[in-house]
């Protein structure tokens, strides 16, 4: 076993409502940024960190998660902008389409809803295209 330093979450779980559409969305957008589905069971299926599983497999004891937002990384702007057209082609709803926002330079993202209403969201954390003052951030 091997820990990971700089990593905070080990891993999560979502419990969904349709396995089945769940496994065509995640299978669509984790595929475009280079994470296959590693294992499938009756009642759930797992990509590197992420489980999922229905609300009558053992692990959820009969409880929906609520929404979440998951953000995963992408090697670069073109790879936001397939994870977004995957994502929509496979049952994601849109949810803020590709683009640089004002987090911080040079974060450009896409935000899709999953078919439970998780705000799921590819990032590409790359060079800056604005002047540090001209970018206001808030929380």
């Amino acid at each position: 076993m091997e820990l990971h330093r700089g990593r905070l979450i080990d891993h999560i779980q979502l419990v969904v409502r349709d396995l089945a559409a769940s496994r065509r969305f995640y299978e669509a957008v984790l595929g475009v940024i280079g994470v296959p589905i590693g294992g499938t069971g009756e009642d759930y299926f797992w990509a590197d960190e992420l489980f999922i599983s229905s609300a009558d497999s053992r692990a959820a004891q009969g409880k929906l998660t609520g929404r979440h937002h998951l953000a995963f990384q992408a090697k670069d702007h073109a790879t936001v902008d397939a994870f977004h057209k995957a994502g929509l082609a496979a049952g994601g709803k849109d949810n803020g389409a590709p683009g640089e926002r004002t987090y911080h330079p040079g974060y450009y993202a896409a935000f899709l809803l999953d078919p439970d209403g998780n705000n799921i969201e590819a990032v590409h954390h790359g060079p800056h295209t604005r002047s540090v003052a001209s970018v206001k951030i808030t929380f």
